[in-house]
């Protein structure tokens, strides 16, 4: 079984079920439901704190967020589309959208459901986890965080690991920024 993370607002569902959502990176308006899973929790963390903005431990107070882990399906590879495009589209801030929305529609045209990208909030190397030994824990080699989107009404298995919570402060430097602004 493959577990990924997906953060949500405590006050719906865990899973976009209509078309009716916001454009994002790798879909545009009318064009969902399109559901958005990381690797680690700590991604799904730093989506969250890309998307909004936030950069300062003093602004994580008002925030109350839901994370879930999610299990995710067997998947064909037939189904999957690999993110291919040049670095400062996969990581760039939002004008770079279109291009990744352009890209994501002309693979879903050829019967892709999933699509597999590098994250673009984490920065390299920080989807490492930790390890426990008998006094400490200690954190692990550096990889590289990865999300994947999936297209269409799906009826996936979810649970709540945090209700209306907050990320973490230690995950604010390991987030890229959506803008440099």
């Amino acid at each position: 079984m493959t577990l990924a993370f997906r953060h949500c607002d405590p006050r719906f569902s865990f899973l976009w079920q209509s078309s009716s959502q916001p454009a994002a990176r790798w879909h545009g308006e009318d064009e969902g439901p399109a559901n958005y899973f990381a690797d680690t929790p700590t991604g799904a963390w730093a989506e969250f704190l890309r998307h909004e903005g936030i950069t300062d431990a003093a602004d994580l107070q008002g925030v109350r967020r839901s994370l879930w882990t999610i299990e995710m399906p067997p998947v064909n590879p037939q189904d999957i589309a690999q993110a291919d495009l040049p670095t400062k589209l996969l990581f760039g801030d939002e004008s770079s959208y279109p291009a990744c929305q352009r890209a994501a529609l002309r693979w879903r045209a050829s019967g892709k459901t999933w699509l597999r990208a590098r994250t673009a909030a984490l920065l390299p190397g920080q989807a490492r986890g930790w390890t426990a030994t008998a006094l400490t824990t200690r954190e692990q080699s550096a990889r590289e965080g990865w999300v994947w989107v999936y297209y269409g009404h799906c009826n996936f298995v979810g649970w709540p690991v945090v209700e209306a919570g907050q990320p973490p402060a230690a995950v604010l430097p390991l987030t890229r920024p959506l803008s440099s602004s």
